[in-house]
């Protein structure tokens, strides 16, 4: 029987309920198509920063390195800055193992409410690809002359072609077996160097699949589009930036950001590859059984995917879809009154 060791940071708040929940039910579609799932629990995050002043101990990324996928809460605490929180673990992780694809599909749920007029679950289902380890999230710059009159703060970007060139094949290959379109996010009108170069470097790709119906769109108006028009878009290619920036807003589109997953992903699988929901730690809510689990189990079915239990992930999904779709059965995000485990028990019994 094949075995899979997964490492489990559940992090900060919301964290700890929701990951608990995608692990109850990837134990129970793991049951029912004979694999093995093994964890091993590691508490980093915010409150190991408060204890320690470090966000994981200093051989965490060695720690990981044996496992064959890494499932993620959250991480986020109101007394700590985030990007202490980004910088100190996450950022670290998806650079050190090479995850240099973010993972962001998007879908309107058959019962879930979308705050856009009119929009079906035909007209809202894409998927985002994000470059995630160099772009507008660099670590190039720094500040002078703190607390002058001539304080001053520079952030550089970094696009290489190799990286710009990994990502936007990443986002044909998702193209070609889905609907053959593809939009890339620019603003190529404004920022003189780098967004340019990004579009010489997606024309090329172009030529390459002339099958693919491709086009370009600057980020300002392809914020716009995605909520006056959703479904002119399938797959959508964009840099660190505005990838996060705009797999956000497309959430919020398709109901809850709660419902949201991601995948940190080494496509080559040289490296274990990181799975989380979109969602923060949201301490407001954080031990009141109130957390949409939806984004983590989401997230899970990814990790499986990406394992190659395809079979295991189908059924997740189909009992996210399920659960959705039953009123009795939605958390207070979406407009009801269901609990994070009363969702979770549901999903269990429908995998």
């Amino acid at each position: 029987m094949t075995a899979y060791e997964i490492a489990l940071i559940p992090g900060d708040g919301i964290g700890t309920e929701v990951t608990p929940a995608a692990t109850a039910v990837l134990d129970a579609a793991a049951a029912r198509h004979g694999f093995e799932l093994a964890y091993t629990d590691h508490p980093w995050g915010c409150d190991h920063y408060a204890e320690t002043g470090r966000m994981a101990p200093e051989d965490f990324l060695d720690t990981l390195s044996h496992s064959d996928a890494i499932l993620l809460g959250a991480v986020g605490r109101h007394d700590v800055p985030d990007h202490i929180s980004l910088w100190g673990l996450l950022i670290p992780i998806r650079r050190h193992f090479r995850q240099y694809v973010n993972l962001r599909p998007v879908r309107l749920w058959e019962g879930v409410p979308s705050p856009l007029k009119d929009v079906t679950p035909a007209d809202l289902d894409m998927v985002i690809v994000r470059e995630n380890n160099e772009g507008e999230y660099s670590e190039i710059g720094g500040r002078l002359h703190r607390g002058t009159e001539q304080e001053l703060a520079i952030q550089e970007a970094v696009f290489t072609r190799i990286g710009t060139d990994r990502i936007i094949a990443y986002a044909f290959a998702q193209a070609e077996a889905r609907s053959k379109r593809i939009c890339s996010a620019t603003k190529s009108n404004g920022i003189i160097h780098t967004m340019p170069f990004w579009d010489e470097r997606f024309a090329v790709a172009r030529e390459q699949h002339p099958d693919i119906t491709a086009e370009q769109v600057l980020i300002d108006a392809l914020c716009a589009m995605v909520v006056l028009n959703p479904g002119r878009f399938d797959v959508i290619v964009a840099s660190n930036l505005f990838g996060d920036i705009l797999s956000d807003l497309a959430a919020a589109a398709a109901g809850s950001i709660g419902i949201a997953p991601s995948a940190n992903l080494n496509p080559e699988h040289e490296a274990p590859s990181m799975f989380e929901p979109v969602h923060g730690s949201a301490p407001d809510i954080a031990g009141q059984d109130l957390a949409n689990p939806i984004g983590a189990v989401w997230s899970a079915a990814m990790m499986l995917e990406h394992l190659g239990e395809q079979a295991a992930a189908d059924a997740i999904m189909a009992a996210i879809g399920a659960t959705l779709a039953d009123p009795e059965t939605r958390t207070r995000d979406l407009g009801g009154t269901a609990s994070t485990a009363a969702v979770t028990e549901a999903l269990v019994a429908r995998v």
